[in-house]
Protein backbone atom coordinates (compact mmCIF):
# COMPACT_ATOMS: atom_id res chain seq x y z
CA UNK A 1 0.00 0.00 0.00
CA UNK A 2 1.92 2.99 -0.95
CA UNK A 3 1.83 6.04 1.67
CA UNK A 4 2.44 8.84 -0.71
CA UNK A 5 -1.10 10.51 -1.90
CA UNK A 6 -1.12 12.85 -4.82
CA UNK A 7 -2.59 16.37 -3.78
CA UNK A 8 -5.67 15.38 -5.71
CA UNK A 9 -8.11 12.88 -4.47
CA UNK A 10 -10.97 13.27 -6.68
CA UNK A 11 -14.52 12.90 -5.16
CA UNK A 12 -13.33 9.76 -2.79
CA UNK A 13 -14.24 11.25 -0.09
CA UNK A 14 -17.22 12.78 -0.90
CA UNK A 15 -20.77 11.17 0.25
CA UNK A 16 -22.82 9.11 -2.68
CA UNK A 17 -25.74 7.88 -2.47
CA UNK A 18 -26.44 3.75 -3.50
CA UNK A 19 -29.99 2.74 -3.65
CA UNK A 20 -31.72 4.54 -0.03
CA UNK A 21 -28.31 4.92 1.20
CA UNK A 22 -26.18 7.87 1.56
CA UNK A 23 -22.71 6.28 1.85
CA UNK A 24 -20.02 8.53 3.39
CA UNK A 25 -17.63 8.26 0.79
CA UNK A 26 -16.41 6.14 -1.69
CA UNK A 27 -14.46 3.75 0.45
CA UNK A 28 -15.68 -0.16 0.82
CA UNK A 29 -14.23 -2.51 3.37
CA UNK A 30 -14.01 -5.66 1.58
CA UNK A 31 -15.42 -8.99 2.79
CA UNK A 32 -12.59 -10.49 4.77
CA UNK A 33 -12.65 -13.68 5.76
CA UNK A 34 -11.46 -14.23 9.77
CA UNK A 35 -12.59 -17.38 11.11
CA UNK A 36 -13.87 -16.10 14.55
CA UNK A 37 -17.81 -16.37 14.88
CA UNK A 38 -18.51 -17.89 18.21
CA UNK A 39 -20.14 -21.50 18.69
CA UNK A 40 -23.07 -22.45 16.02
CA UNK A 41 -21.68 -19.77 13.54
CA UNK A 42 -23.10 -16.69 16.16
CA UNK A 43 -21.84 -13.73 16.24
CA UNK A 44 -20.79 -11.79 19.44
CA UNK A 45 -19.93 -8.86 20.90
CA UNK A 46 -16.36 -8.81 19.42
CA UNK A 47 -17.59 -9.45 16.29
CA UNK A 48 -19.59 -5.92 16.51
CA UNK A 49 -16.33 -4.10 18.30
CA UNK A 50 -14.46 -4.99 15.09
CA UNK A 51 -16.75 -3.98 12.50
CA UNK A 52 -17.56 -0.59 14.24
CA UNK A 53 -14.25 0.12 14.53
CA UNK A 54 -14.28 -0.18 10.88
CA UNK A 55 -17.70 1.70 10.36
CA UNK A 56 -15.97 4.98 9.06
CA UNK A 57 -15.89 3.03 5.83
CA UNK A 58 -18.51 4.46 3.13
CA UNK A 59 -19.62 0.97 2.86
CA UNK A 60 -18.71 -2.28 4.99
CA UNK A 61 -19.55 -5.82 3.20
CA UNK A 62 -19.35 -9.01 5.67
CA UNK A 63 -17.11 -11.84 5.64
CA UNK A 64 -18.81 -14.44 3.91
CA UNK A 65 -21.73 -15.62 6.03
CA UNK A 66 -22.89 -19.28 5.24
CA UNK A 67 -26.78 -19.40 3.62
CA UNK A 68 -27.37 -22.87 5.42
CA UNK A 69 -25.41 -25.57 6.81
CA UNK A 70 -24.91 -27.21 3.69
CA UNK A 71 -23.06 -23.72 2.68
CA UNK A 72 -20.65 -24.26 4.98
CA UNK A 73 -16.76 -24.77 3.70
CA UNK A 74 -14.33 -22.95 6.50
CA UNK A 75 -14.59 -23.90 10.23
CA UNK A 76 -15.73 -20.69 13.01
CA UNK A 77 -17.47 -18.47 10.39
CA UNK A 78 -20.67 -17.10 10.59
CA UNK A 79 -24.23 -17.96 9.25
CA UNK A 80 -27.15 -15.85 8.37
CA UNK A 81 -30.47 -17.94 8.73
CA UNK A 82 -30.58 -19.53 12.76
CA UNK A 83 -32.42 -17.13 14.92
CA UNK A 84 -29.63 -17.33 17.51
CA UNK A 85 -27.23 -15.96 14.26
CA UNK A 86 -29.89 -12.91 13.39
CA UNK A 87 -29.77 -12.04 16.82
CA UNK A 88 -25.85 -11.98 16.97
CA UNK A 89 -25.52 -10.30 14.10
CA UNK A 90 -27.92 -7.35 15.59
CA UNK A 91 -25.10 -6.93 17.77
CA UNK A 92 -23.04 -6.03 15.13
CA UNK A 93 -25.53 -3.89 12.88
CA UNK A 94 -26.58 -2.05 15.58
CA UNK A 95 -22.81 -0.98 16.45
CA UNK A 96 -21.95 -0.07 12.87
CA UNK A 97 -24.88 1.87 12.68
CA UNK A 98 -24.16 3.84 16.05
CA UNK A 99 -21.21 4.56 14.57
CA UNK A 100 -22.55 5.81 11.12
CA UNK A 101 -22.10 3.22 9.11
CA UNK A 102 -23.51 1.12 6.67
CA UNK A 103 -23.14 -2.19 6.31
CA UNK A 104 -24.29 -5.31 3.76
CA UNK A 105 -24.20 -9.36 4.70
CA UNK A 106 -22.11 -11.36 1.80
CA UNK A 107 -24.39 -14.07 1.09
CA UNK A 108 -22.33 -17.50 0.84
CA UNK A 109 -22.41 -21.07 -0.43
CA UNK A 110 -19.00 -22.71 -0.90
CA UNK A 111 -20.40 -25.41 -2.61
CA UNK A 112 -17.56 -27.94 -3.52
CA UNK A 113 -14.98 -25.85 -1.56
CA UNK A 114 -16.04 -27.78 1.70
CA UNK A 115 -15.63 -31.23 3.21
CA UNK A 116 -17.61 -33.92 4.94
CA UNK A 117 -16.41 -32.78 8.59
CA UNK A 118 -18.50 -29.47 7.72
CA UNK A 119 -21.01 -30.81 6.74
CA UNK A 120 -23.96 -32.28 8.34
CA UNK A 121 -23.85 -36.27 9.16
CA UNK A 122 -20.64 -36.28 7.25
CA UNK A 123 -22.45 -35.81 3.89
CA UNK A 124 -20.16 -34.63 0.33
CA UNK A 125 -20.04 -30.98 -0.33
CA UNK A 126 -22.44 -30.66 -3.42
CA UNK A 127 -21.39 -28.22 -7.02
CA UNK A 128 -22.60 -27.81 -10.25
CA UNK A 129 -20.87 -31.61 -11.31
CA UNK A 130 -18.86 -33.99 -9.91
CA UNK A 131 -15.63 -32.71 -10.38
CA UNK A 132 -12.75 -32.10 -7.76
CA UNK A 133 -11.37 -28.59 -7.10
CA UNK A 134 -7.33 -29.87 -7.41
CA UNK A 135 -4.39 -27.93 -4.75
CA UNK A 136 -7.59 -26.69 -2.90
CA UNK A 137 -7.87 -28.09 0.85
CA UNK A 138 -10.88 -27.13 3.18
CA UNK A 139 -10.37 -25.05 6.74
CA UNK A 140 -11.91 -27.32 9.30
CA UNK A 141 -12.16 -27.40 13.44
CA UNK A 142 -9.17 -30.42 12.73
CA UNK A 143 -6.86 -28.38 10.06
CA UNK A 144 -6.53 -28.31 7.03
CA UNK A 145 -8.38 -31.19 5.11
CA UNK A 146 -8.27 -32.63 1.63
CA UNK A 147 -11.28 -31.58 -0.12
CA UNK A 148 -13.14 -35.05 -2.02
CA UNK A 149 -14.82 -35.04 -5.12
CA UNK A 150 -18.56 -33.34 -4.54
CA UNK A 151 -21.66 -34.69 -5.48
CA UNK A 152 -23.48 -32.84 -8.39
CA UNK A 153 -26.71 -31.14 -7.02
CA UNK A 154 -29.75 -32.71 -8.69
CA UNK A 155 -32.39 -30.38 -11.15
CA UNK A 156 -35.04 -31.48 -8.23
CA UNK A 157 -32.77 -29.88 -5.27
CA UNK A 158 -32.30 -26.48 -6.88
CA UNK A 159 -35.52 -24.98 -5.73
CA UNK A 160 -34.55 -25.57 -2.45
CA UNK A 161 -31.17 -23.83 -2.53
CA UNK A 162 -32.65 -20.56 -3.95
CA UNK A 163 -35.13 -20.70 -1.12
CA UNK A 164 -32.25 -20.89 1.05
CA UNK A 165 -30.71 -17.35 -0.08
CA UNK A 166 -34.19 -16.21 0.25
CA UNK A 167 -34.51 -17.43 3.52
CA UNK A 168 -30.95 -15.71 4.35
CA UNK A 169 -31.80 -12.09 2.67
CA UNK A 170 -35.07 -12.39 5.40
CA UNK A 171 -32.90 -13.04 8.00
CA UNK A 172 -30.51 -10.29 7.03
CA UNK A 173 -33.27 -8.12 6.83
CA UNK A 174 -34.38 -8.95 10.40
CA UNK A 175 -30.91 -8.37 11.87
CA UNK A 176 -30.81 -5.25 10.66
CA UNK A 177 -28.54 -5.05 7.83
CA UNK A 178 -28.74 -2.60 5.17
CA UNK A 179 -28.78 -4.66 1.91
CA UNK A 180 -27.30 -8.13 0.89
CA UNK A 181 -24.24 -8.54 -1.77
CA UNK A 182 -24.55 -11.96 -3.77
CA UNK A 183 -21.44 -13.92 -3.69
CA UNK A 184 -21.02 -14.82 -6.92
CA UNK A 185 -16.98 -15.07 -7.15
CA UNK A 186 -13.90 -16.82 -6.38
CA UNK A 187 -14.54 -20.40 -7.33
CA UNK A 188 -17.65 -20.85 -4.74
CA UNK A 189 -21.68 -22.45 -5.56
CA UNK A 190 -22.94 -19.61 -8.15
CA UNK A 191 -19.24 -19.48 -9.62
CA UNK A 192 -19.25 -23.08 -10.26
CA UNK A 193 -22.22 -23.07 -12.33
CA UNK A 194 -21.28 -19.98 -14.05
CA UNK A 195 -17.78 -21.14 -15.45
CA UNK A 196 -17.34 -23.96 -18.13
CA UNK A 197 -14.84 -25.74 -16.12
CA UNK A 198 -17.40 -27.00 -13.32
CA UNK A 199 -20.14 -27.03 -14.95
CA UNK A 200 -20.50 -30.03 -17.06
CA UNK A 201 -24.29 -30.49 -16.57
CA UNK A 202 -26.97 -31.72 -19.24
CA UNK A 203 -30.10 -30.09 -17.60
CA UNK A 204 -31.31 -26.89 -17.61
CA UNK A 205 -28.53 -25.57 -15.42
CA UNK A 206 -25.91 -26.71 -17.92
CA UNK A 207 -24.33 -26.13 -21.35
CA UNK A 208 -25.33 -22.63 -23.29
CA UNK A 209 -24.29 -19.79 -21.18
CA UNK A 210 -27.85 -18.79 -20.50
CA UNK A 211 -28.19 -22.33 -18.62
CA UNK A 212 -25.10 -21.78 -16.74
CA UNK A 213 -25.95 -18.28 -15.66
CA UNK A 214 -29.75 -19.82 -15.08
CA UNK A 215 -29.05 -20.49 -10.91
CA UNK A 216 -27.32 -17.04 -10.94
CA UNK A 217 -30.18 -15.70 -12.23
CA UNK A 218 -32.89 -17.54 -10.64
CA UNK A 219 -31.21 -16.56 -6.96
CA UNK A 220 -30.95 -12.61 -7.90
CA UNK A 221 -34.71 -12.89 -8.54
CA UNK A 222 -35.91 -14.49 -5.25
CA UNK A 223 -33.10 -12.43 -3.11
CA UNK A 224 -34.91 -9.20 -4.64
CA UNK A 225 -38.40 -10.65 -4.20
CA UNK A 226 -37.44 -11.00 -0.69
CA UNK A 227 -35.94 -7.84 0.19
CA UNK A 228 -35.76 -4.63 -3.05
CA UNK A 229 -33.31 -4.44 -5.45
CA UNK A 230 -31.65 -1.40 -4.04
CA UNK A 231 -30.69 -3.38 -1.21
CA UNK A 232 -29.04 -6.16 -3.16
CA UNK A 233 -25.55 -6.12 -4.75
CA UNK A 234 -23.31 -8.73 -6.66
CA UNK A 235 -19.89 -10.08 -6.67
CA UNK A 236 -18.41 -11.34 -9.47
CA UNK A 237 -14.41 -12.62 -10.07
CA UNK A 238 -13.96 -12.89 -13.86
CA UNK A 239 -10.63 -13.64 -14.23
CA UNK A 240 -9.94 -14.91 -11.21
CA UNK A 241 -8.90 -18.95 -10.51
CA UNK A 242 -9.36 -18.70 -7.05
CA UNK A 243 -10.50 -22.51 -5.70
CA UNK A 244 -9.28 -23.85 -9.32
CA UNK A 245 -11.96 -22.05 -11.76
CA UNK A 246 -11.59 -21.52 -14.95
CA UNK A 247 -13.91 -20.84 -18.38
CA UNK A 248 -12.99 -21.00 -21.50
CA UNK A 249 -14.68 -17.14 -22.24
CA UNK A 250 -15.16 -15.08 -19.27
CA UNK A 251 -15.33 -11.82 -21.30
CA UNK A 252 -18.86 -13.78 -22.62
CA UNK A 253 -19.86 -15.37 -19.45
CA UNK A 254 -19.61 -12.32 -16.93
CA UNK A 255 -20.60 -9.96 -19.80
CA UNK A 256 -24.23 -11.53 -19.79
CA UNK A 257 -24.03 -12.26 -16.12
CA UNK A 258 -23.76 -8.62 -15.44
CA UNK A 259 -26.17 -7.67 -18.09
CA UNK A 260 -28.64 -9.88 -15.95
CA UNK A 261 -28.19 -8.51 -13.58
CA UNK A 262 -28.39 -5.18 -14.71
CA UNK A 263 -31.80 -6.39 -16.14
CA UNK A 264 -32.72 -6.97 -12.45
CA UNK A 265 -31.87 -3.83 -11.00
CA UNK A 266 -29.59 -4.55 -8.51
CA UNK A 267 -27.71 -1.36 -6.94
CA UNK A 268 -23.81 -2.59 -7.56
CA UNK A 269 -21.57 -5.06 -8.68
CA UNK A 270 -18.89 -5.60 -6.72
CA UNK A 271 -16.28 -7.39 -9.59
CA UNK A 272 -12.49 -8.75 -8.50
CA UNK A 273 -10.09 -7.32 -11.69
CA UNK A 274 -7.53 -9.79 -11.19
CA UNK A 275 -6.54 -12.73 -9.28
CA UNK A 276 -7.81 -12.55 -5.93
CA UNK A 277 -4.64 -11.50 -3.77
CA UNK A 278 -3.19 -11.51 -6.73
CA UNK A 279 -2.32 -9.32 -10.23
CA UNK A 280 -4.77 -7.05 -11.92
CA UNK A 281 -4.42 -8.31 -15.17
CA UNK A 282 -4.56 -12.39 -14.74
CA UNK A 283 -6.12 -12.38 -18.07
CA UNK A 284 -4.45 -9.94 -20.08
CA UNK A 285 -6.81 -8.20 -22.20
CA UNK A 286 -10.04 -8.59 -20.48
CA UNK A 287 -12.43 -5.63 -20.47
CA UNK A 288 -13.34 -4.89 -17.07
CA UNK A 289 -14.83 -1.43 -18.59
CA UNK A 290 -16.83 -3.46 -20.82
CA UNK A 291 -18.88 -4.93 -17.85
CA UNK A 292 -19.11 -1.62 -16.26
CA UNK A 293 -20.70 -0.02 -19.03
CA UNK A 294 -22.91 -3.02 -19.02
CA UNK A 295 -23.96 -2.20 -15.47
CA UNK A 296 -26.94 0.29 -14.91
CA UNK A 297 -26.29 0.76 -11.11
CA UNK A 298 -22.68 1.35 -9.35
CA UNK A 299 -19.42 -0.27 -9.71
CA UNK A 300 -17.34 -1.27 -7.29
CA UNK A 301 -13.42 -2.25 -8.07
CA UNK A 302 -11.83 -4.01 -6.09
CA UNK A 303 -8.39 -6.72 -5.64
CA UNK A 304 -4.72 -5.03 -4.56
CA UNK A 305 -5.97 -1.09 -4.94
CA UNK A 306 -3.52 1.37 -3.39
CA UNK A 307 -5.17 4.86 -2.65
CA UNK A 308 -3.36 6.70 -5.61
CA UNK A 309 -4.96 4.12 -8.14
CA UNK A 310 -8.20 4.64 -6.67
CA UNK A 311 -8.10 8.08 -6.96
CA UNK A 312 -7.19 7.52 -10.52
CA UNK A 313 -10.08 5.13 -11.00
CA UNK A 314 -12.54 8.07 -9.73
CA UNK A 315 -10.77 10.65 -11.89
CA UNK A 316 -10.98 8.24 -15.31
CA UNK A 317 -14.32 7.53 -13.67
CA UNK A 318 -13.81 3.56 -13.77
CA UNK A 319 -15.54 2.63 -10.63
CA UNK A 320 -17.68 3.85 -8.16
CA UNK A 321 -16.91 2.59 -5.14
CA UNK A 322 -13.41 1.51 -4.20
CA UNK A 323 -12.79 -1.52 -2.14
CA UNK A 324 -10.09 -2.38 0.27
CA UNK A 325 -9.24 -5.31 2.16
CA UNK A 326 -6.45 -6.53 3.61
CA UNK A 327 -5.15 -2.44 4.73
CA UNK A 328 -8.66 -2.93 6.90
CA UNK A 329 -6.89 -5.32 8.99
CA UNK A 330 -4.58 -3.00 11.05
CA UNK A 331 -5.72 -0.08 10.25
CA UNK A 332 -8.79 0.61 11.71
CA UNK A 333 -9.08 4.10 10.86
CA UNK A 334 -8.59 3.74 7.37
CA UNK A 335 -10.30 5.87 5.80
CA UNK A 336 -8.64 8.59 8.19
CA UNK A 337 -5.23 7.84 7.47
CA UNK A 338 -5.66 8.02 3.80
CA UNK A 339 -7.83 11.07 4.00
CA UNK A 340 -4.98 12.90 5.74
CA UNK A 341 -1.79 10.70 4.14
CA UNK A 342 -0.90 9.07 7.32
CA UNK A 343 1.44 6.49 7.33
CA UNK A 344 -0.74 3.06 7.12
CA UNK A 345 0.48 0.39 9.29
CA UNK A 346 1.60 -3.07 8.09
CA UNK A 347 -0.60 -5.33 6.53
CA UNK A 348 -1.50 -8.07 9.39
CA UNK A 349 0.57 -11.52 9.30
CA UNK A 350 -1.09 -13.79 7.39
CA UNK A 351 -1.33 -16.53 11.02
CA UNK A 352 -3.64 -13.64 12.59
CA UNK A 353 -5.85 -13.81 9.17
CA UNK A 354 -7.94 -16.86 10.54
CA UNK A 355 -9.38 -17.99 13.75
CA UNK A 356 -8.14 -17.37 17.65
CA UNK A 357 -10.14 -14.41 19.21
CA UNK A 358 -8.72 -10.80 19.83
CA UNK A 359 -5.24 -10.60 19.31
CA UNK A 360 -4.90 -9.80 15.60
CA UNK A 361 -8.81 -8.90 15.06
CA UNK A 362 -9.90 -5.61 17.62
CA UNK A 363 -6.12 -5.02 19.02
CA UNK A 364 -4.97 -2.86 16.19
CA UNK A 365 -4.68 0.74 17.38
CA UNK A 366 -5.54 3.95 15.67
CA UNK A 367 -3.18 6.12 14.82
CA UNK A 368 -4.05 8.22 18.06
CA UNK A 369 -2.96 5.01 19.58
CA UNK A 370 -6.71 4.08 20.97
CA UNK A 371 -8.23 1.12 20.77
Amino acid sequence: MDTHYPAETADLFETVRMGPMTLSNRIVMAPLTRSRAAAGGVPDAMNARYYAQRASAGLIVTEATNISPQGRGYAFTPGIFSPAQVAGWRLVTDAVHAAGGHIMCQLWHVGRISHPDLQVDGALPVSASAIQPLGVQAFTETGMQTIPIPRALRTDEIPGLVASYAHATRCARAAGFDGVEIHAANGYLIDQFLRSSTNTRTDAYGGSLENRARLLVEVAQAVTDAWSADRVGVRFGPTSAANDIADADPQATFGYAITQMSRLGLVYAHVIEGQTQGPRDSIPGFDFTALRRAFSGLYMANNGLTFALAVKMRRENLADLLCFGRPFMANPDLVERLRTGAPLAPLAAKELWYGGRAHGYTDFPRRDGSV
